[in-house]
């Protein structure tokens, strides 16, 4: 079978996923239905909300399906209808097996990191936190165990030691779109050979479990190194938080950039002091060293430079 005649279909819900059905579709790939998460409420208007790849789909006037569960015969019988060879899944769902092992060329699946590390809904953000020099993609098959099925193909980056999420996201964006292509030509040619993941003890892996609000609040009771690695892994979405003084009231502000600061502390600092001359920087003490905020958000303020923030604010 060419690589253009097999008959995909795709699934998945964010830009990141988006960005990957663009290119297959660029490229000519035979992309016959899309299946995306149903609409929902976002704002403070809470009007219903179209994801990134529902938005492309309509835009392109491919066949889209929305189902609330994955098991529900209607969405199945539809599902069946659109006669797919392979399955294609990027940032969605976890999928049962009724659904991933219906078309008979399988169902694959590209991650945002270099399996078997990294399994879970934030590996980019995780690996980032930990401190990682390298990330990466893996396009695998799925099977009952959530991405640990064989792989077809991996690529690696480099991460910059001030790197932050948002900047690695969209270079592996572009990378998994690329592997995305590659692992469909390797299965249409019936040339993809699967190979197993690595097998690593429990303690041997990191994991990159779904990230919470609370998840965010910086523990500045950690290295200013490991609190500088929480804080780009985390921006610029979700955005890693704490708690300041601001006058006579404590806030929750945002914080987005942050660099290790290389000027020696007062003997008498603690982790969570504030140093600051009111006008340039502002220091916060760690377990060892300190971070200066370089961009941060204010309480009903908008994201800024540490400088203009500090114009005219009070920090007792």
């Amino acid at each position: 079978m060419q690589n253009k005649e097999i008959r995909i279909v795709f699934m998945g819900t964010p830009e990141f996923a988006a960005y990957s059905l663009n290119r297959l579709l660029d490229e000519g790939y035979n992309i016959v239905g899309v299946v995306t998460m149903p609409d929902k409420p976002a704002g403070r208007g809470h009007s219903m909300q179209q994801s990134a790849v529902k938005q492309l789909a309509v835009s392109r006037g491919l066949p889209l399906l929305q189902p609330e569960k994955l098991r529900d015969e209607a969405f199945l019988a539809e599902l069946r209808s659109w006669q797919a060879d392979l399955q294609i899944v990027v940032a969605f769902r976890m999928l049962p097996e009724v659904v991933w092992a219906m078309p008979p060329q399988g169902t694959f699946n590209l991650h945002a990191s270099l399996l078997p590390q990294y399994r879970g809904a934030a590996p980019i953000n995780w690996a980032i936190i930990n401190g990682e020099k390298q990330t990466g993609v893996t396009t695998f098959m799925l099977k009952h165990e959530i991405d640990t099925g064989d792989m077809l193909l991996q690529e690696s980056i480099d991460i910059g030691d001030d790197e932050d999420a948002g900047s690695v996201h969209d270079r592996l964006m572009t990378l998994g779109a690329d592997l995305v292509c590659r692992s469909v030509d390797l299965i249409a040619s019936g040339k993809a050979q699967p190979i197993a993941q690595p097998t690593l003890e429990p303690q041997q892996l990191r994991p990159a479990p779904k990230i919470f609000p609370e998840t965010c609040e910086i523990d500045f009771g950690k290295t200013a190194t490991e609190v500088h690695n929480f804080v780009r892994g985390l921006s610029p979405h979700p955005a890693a938080w704490c708690r300041l003084l601001l006058g006579q009231e404590q806030r929750v502000v945002k914080i987005y950039k942050t660099a290790v600061s290389t000027t020696p502390l007062p003997a008498d600092t603690h982790p969570g002091d504030i140093l600051t001359d009111g006008k340039r920087y502002l220091r916060i003490a760690c377990a060892e060293g300190a971070v200066d905020i370089v961009e941060l958000q204010l309480p009903g303020k908008r994201r800024m430079a540490v400088r203009d923030a500090l114009n005219g604010l009070r920090l007792d």
